[in-house]
């Protein structure tokens, strides 16, 4: 192939990157909702199931139930919460990070947005966030990254290696692990696809409600974010509030928000048919 052959073949897939990205954008609320209030969206204390403290720098896994929700909360606006999750059903079925980025045409995670999951299907949806400011690029810390940033101390706990041993509590190994989402790290993309830090994005009493759309065997790590500029490992506690989430409804933004979120759900749907769920 010539050189004047691959510049224009790379130059038809971007065309038609342009025409795909047109087509989903422009489906798509041309507003979406404003960050939930610090006030709002209160539960209920009858339909909390669990509520616990995950300490900075360590881990914890839960199952949750097709339509229950988990509240993560950044109690003290110094958190960061990466997240995996896995079809309980099917474990070989997890959080596709970059489908969830490329699906929905968006590193943008907020209000009316869903984690996809390696098989097309929606395995959360995001109904309430008071944030906005989230990682989907980075990925979260390891043993190296750690002790580069904070020098060599056995206590310093990483993402990597808590996940590890969240994964094993379900049977499941290293090779199950795969990028994670991480809720409070507010990453910015600059002009020119730099990526930078905006610590004004993070708050105390921050959080995230996860509506879970098919049985999930989830992992939380509360360590570091790599680019967290805090020159001392001090990890901030997360809040973890598991509940029975609100119904769905028929106009659920979720659902109907994106033509791929309906596509997700749509995938979710058919699955769960021949589960007979």
């Amino acid at each position: 192939m010539s050189e004047a052959e691959r510049a224009a073949r790379i130059e038809g897939y971007r065309r038609r990157y342009e025409e795909l990205k047109h087509t989903g954008t422009t489906i798509a609320p041309t507003v979406w909702p404003a960050p939930t209030a610090l006030n709002a969206a209160s539960i209920a204390e009858s339909d909390v199931i669990t509520a616990s403290t995950l300490p900075g720098g360590w881990y914890t896994t839960l199952l949750l139930a097709r339509g229950q929700g988990l509240r993560l909360v950044n109690k003290d606006g110094k958190g960061a919460a990466s997240l995996l999750a896995w079809n309980a059903k099917d474990p070989s079925e997890r959080l596709n990070h970059a489908d969830t980025i490329k699906v929905q045409w968006t590193t943008e995670l907020r209000k009316g947005r869903v984690l996809f999951s390696d098989m097309g299907r929606v395995i959360l949806s995001i109904i309430e966030d008071t944030s906005g400011h989230h990682d989907v690029l980075v990925g979260g810390s390891t043993a190296a990254s750690i002790k580069e940033r904070y020098g060599d101390d056995p206590s310093h706990r990483n993402t990597r290696d808590n996940l590890v041993l969240a994964a094993g509590k379900h049977g499941l190994g290293r090779a199950d692990i795969a990028p994670v989402v991480t809720f409070f790290a507010p990453t910015v993309v600059g002009a020119h696809g730099e990526i930078g830090w905006n610590e004004a994005g993070r708050r105390p009493g921050d959080f995230v409600d996860l509506r879970a759309e098919m049985d999930l065997i989830v992992a939380v790590s509360a360590c570091p974010h790599p680019m967290d500029p805090a020159p001392s490992y001090a990890p901030g506690d997360l809040g973890l509030i598991r509940f029975k989430a609100p119904p769905v409804s028929a106009d659920d933004l979720c659902r109907t928000a994106t033509q791929e979120a309906r596509r997700g759900f749509d995938n979710l749907d058919d699955y769960l048919a021949l589960q007979g769920a």
